[in-house]
């Protein structure tokens, strides 16, 4: 099984999956945690990130930096 480089996704990670920019990365995982009813400075995971968006994971792995 191959290890997840990492757990938690930001938005500079949003930015060069999806191509947007970093504004509209902080603003997805605004609504992302709204969604999962999180507070404001908790993490999103790369597993509920993949969840919500349908990215599937092993593409959102290609594209996590170290």
């Amino acid at each position: 099984m191959k290890r997840q480089k990492r757990t938690c996704i930001y938005p500079k990670d949003i930015q060069i999956i999806t191509g947007r920019s970093e504004r509209y990365g902080r603003k997805l995982l605004r609504e992302i945690r709204l969604f999962l009813d999180k507070k404001p400075r908790q993490f999103v995971t790369v597993n509920e990130f993949s969840e919500y968006t349908g990215i599937e994971l092993n593409i959102i792995n290609e594209y996590i930096l170290d």
